[in-house]
């Protein structure tokens, strides 16, 4: 098939070679099936065909075992002879062994190029999915978004957010009034949930520069689509980094890349493994905004495949959404798990030679229940197949390897180093210590007027003893000494009481007013 990715056929009690139409395959897909039953292998062959045919891929490689697409298979490896017997028996008559285009990305830098994002892009609401907070800390977050909007406070990196917070509940008070009340306890709850993501690794995903989505939809010389490679096996400790950070990812390419409708073949193919981790305690907003982004990015080009050991790990206005399918076996050890296993069966077009149940319990490892879209979008037969054997390497490569594949990446010079630009926790430092010079020169003002006026007021008195002591107006003398004595007193008492009180304040609130004057 031309404008298709072959995917395996059948030998006897077979049925027909299975083809995944490009046409076809921005109407997303899913993978499923137990544990050891072949999905990784699923997707590397599917990887392989749609860098083939030009298109970009990306996929997390949860185990580590995805980087072998790196590079070429070898008739030394042990599965080679039953490599080219399947192939043999599938018709698959082009086989041979060849390396793909990869580029290695890792959310930490460790296993290739780093991934960032700003706070600013990931949103108030799926950091406040990654942070688990509820529904009055996400409205806290929401304000610290839009307090920072207006004042020209960019957020980010993780000091932004944690600066922003803090400055929120220094003014609290006044933010209230406009926005709503904000309990310092709510603030801190966030800033505990900042630091133990922090903790977690999850600072170094935050920042600058921000990952470019074009930098995922390379082609190199050869035509072949650039096959993306997240290391996950090390963020598969933070479940819900992982999931947010492959969520933004998706949200990103839905407001990012233009309308394209219904194109030969998909501008990028996006693989989500370990879907489940997207949809478990997900609340009803998140589960909506996905089934959003899943039904309308198929006409920016995008084609989306879920992961997952069983289809009932996805809800189900979104499994509907999954058109093409390969269902690798189901174990059925218990009652959910059986009805797991009906429900599964019951959404494949029937096929009148076996029953899809029974297949999919003793397909083996290798093979699956597979069912593909046809012309005009309907869902094919389900058949069971073999699955066709990866040309590149099984398994992982050595970091000697990946090493060098990264070395001679151009986007190493482009991510590796980290940027640091004024943002908002060096705006707000700065006016906090532009705050504290002003009010420290306010003081100074205020103690030399003080000075000033006790100067004042000793001369008075000094001059109202010597002045005037005559011996024909002794009484006289006294009195206007006194009087001026007194006059003196009064003023300098009317000027402190004035810069202690209203006028004072004023003064101190003209200095300070400017400090967080808008945009």
């Amino acid at each position: 098939m031309e404008n298709g990715v072959f995917v395996g056929g059948g030998g006897e009690g077979y049925g027909v070679r299975q083809w995944l139409r490009l046409d076809y395959a921005n109407r997303h897909g899913l993978v499923a099936g137990a544990t050891g039953t072949g999905k990784t292998v699923t997707l590397q062959i599917l990887a392989e065909g749609f860098s083939a045919h030009g298109v970009p891929v990306f996929m997390a490689d949860v185990k580590g075992d995805l980087s072998g697409l790196a590079k070429p298979g070898s008739p030394d490896f042990k599965l080679h002879q039953p490599f080219t017997d399947r192939a043999r028996t599938i018709g698959f008559d082009d086989y041979a062994y060849r390396a793909f285009p990869v580029t290695f990305w890792d959310l930490f830098g460790d296993q290739g190029h780093p991934i960032r994002t700003t706070v600013a892009e990931m949103g108030p609401l799926l950091i406040s999915r990654l942070l688990e907070l509820s529904e009055a800390q996400e409205g806290i977050l929401n304000i610290a978004f839009r307090v920072a909007d207006e004042e020209g406070l960019p957020l980010l990196d993780l000091k932004d957010l944690q600066s922003m917070l803090v400055w929120l509940g220094e003014n609290r008070d006044g933010v209230s009034l406009r926005y709503g009340n904000i309990a310092v306890q709510s603030v801190g709850a966030i800033q505990r949930r900042l630091l133990v993501l922090e903790n977690q690794g999850g600072a170094d995903f935050f920042g600058e520069p921000a990952l470019e989505l074009r930098d995922l939809m390379r082609t190199d010389a050869e035509g072949r689509g650039q096959v993306n490679i997240l290391a996950a096996d090390k963020l598969m400790g933070s479940p819900r980094l992982y999931a947010t950070f492959l969520l933004w990812l998706l949200s990103e390419l839905f407001e990012d890349l233009p309308e394209v409708g219904d194109p030969d073949k998909p501008k990028l193919v996006f693989f989500f493994d370990e879907a489940h981790l997207l949809f478990d305690d997900a609340p009803k907003a998140l589960v909506d905004k996905v089934e959003q982004v899943a039904r309308l990015i198929r006409s920016k080009g995008v084609g989306v495949y879920f992961i997952t050991q069983n289809p009932d790990d996805v809800p189900e206005d979104i499994l509907g959404q999954l058109g093409n399918r390969v269902q690798h076996a189901l174990r059925a050890f218990t009652a959910r798990d059986r009805k797991a296993l009906r429900m599964a069966a019951e959404t494949y077009r029937e096929n009148p030679a076996f029953d899809t149940e029974q297949a999919i319990r003793e397909v083996g490892v290798g093979e699956a229940v597979t069912s593909m879209l046809e012309r005009k979008g309907i869902p094919g037969v389900v058949e069971r197949t073999l699955i066709r054997p990866p040309s590149s390497q099984l398994g992982p490569i050595t970091p000697a390897e990946r090493g060098g594949i990264m070395g001679a990446s151009d986007l190493g010079a482009k991510y590796t180093q980290r940027l640091d630009r004024q943002s908002a926790f060096e705006i707000l430092a700065q006016r906090t210590t532009e705050a504290a010079a002003a009010a420290e020169q306010a003081e100074q003002k205020e103690a030399e007027l003080h000075a000033a006026m006790r100067e004042y007021t000793a001369g008075r008195r000094y001059t109202g003893t010597r002045v005037g002591r005559s011996t024909s107006q002794p009484t006289r003398t006294t009195r206007t000494s006194r009087k001026d004595e007194s006059i003196g007193e009064a003023i300098a008492n009317v000027v402190i009481k004035e810069l202690k009180g209203t006028t004072g304040r004023r003064i101190v609130r003209g200095i300070l007013g400017g400090l967080f004057k808008a945009r």
